[in-house]
């Protein structure tokens, strides 16, 4: 089944792609779009999305937006409801996604570990996984405290050194692909001044010195966050464990707690993933 959704999605690309005009050098730009697109589909997935909004959201114009929709369509990749013309995810990608998750997904084994990190702490925990130079919440769980901080959710990204997961695993990484970062990538237009280059290095160093990094309402004032690295068989910080709340939770004397909390689940976490089987390719 595998085999045939991979050659149907290779055709429908192809017919995408293909116009006499088109050279090589242009073919990576298509792809990037429909990965584009397929991400604000995801990103905005709760309540649909309309074409002009996954334009907004992609910066492409709508009628580009538009075909390549219809094509992914036509493929399951998307699906639109006839009444209110709103698009989401399709059943090819449910499928594609669950063959995929016994190589990539981790939730099964950071269930527990999120459970015990939202009951001992009553926050709300997520876990978050880096794509790229982004990070995407992949899971989550609630605290037992009523009153919550909800700028995570599940499917929301943010560029490495915005919001806690991006903070803690840009600290982690060795210091020549930090650099290389920092010197392709300026967020301060879209995150503001307190994410400069300048902020973010500072913020590197004091989360390197205590493990872990506090985010002290950066995104939103009032709205506080916590998190620790989640390290790969390689060493490397693949995903991050976090914490949100709002800010009368994380008074200085409480945040050297919770930093201990996090970094015992982190590594626990770490180590679980040491464990499990490993794929073959």
């Amino acid at each position: 089944m595998l085999l045939a959704v991979w050659t149907s999605w290779t055709r429908a690309f192809t017919e995408w792609t293909y116009t006499p005009v088109m050279n090589e050098a242009q073919r990576p730009q298509v792809i990037h779009r429909v990965g584009s697109i397929l991400r604000a589909v995801a990103a905005l997935e709760s309540s649909g999305s309309s074409t002009s909004a996954l334009a907004r959201e992609t910066g492409l114009a709508r009628p580009t937006v538009h075909r390549l929709l219809v094509s992914l369509a036509e493929e399951g990749l998307v699906d639109r409801d006839l009444k209110s013309g709103k698009w989401s995810l399709g059943p090819e990608l449910y499928l594609l996604g669950s063959l995929a998750a016994s190589r990539y997904d981790i939730t099964d084994r950071s269930r527990d570990i999120l459970r015990d990190l939202a009951r001992e702490t009553g926050e709300s925990v997520f876990l978050s996984a880096r794509r790229g130079d982004e990070t995407v919440c992949i899971a989550s769980e609630e605290g037992s405290f009523p009153l919550r901080s909800h700028v995570l959710h599940i499917g929301i990204r943010f560029p490495l050194g915005v919001a806690t997961a991006g903070m803690v695993i840009l600290s982690h990484l060795p210091d020549r692909e930090i650099d290389e970062y920092l010197a392709r990538a300026d967020v301060t237009g879209e995150w503001g001044p307190q994410h400069s280059r300048e902020k973010i290095a500072e913020r590197i160093a004091e989360t390197r010195l205590n493990g872990y990094t506090v985010n002290p309402g950066l995104l939103v004032e009032g709205s506080w966050g916590m998190g620790a690295a989640v390290f790969d068989t390689q060493g490397s910080p693949a995903w991050a464990l976090s914490i949100t709340g709002v800010e009368s939770r994380f008074r200085e004397e409480r945040r050297r707690e919770l930093g201990e909390f996090l970094l015992r689940e982190a590594h626990r976490l770490t180590q679980l993933l040491a464990d499990r089987p490993r794929s073959r390719g």
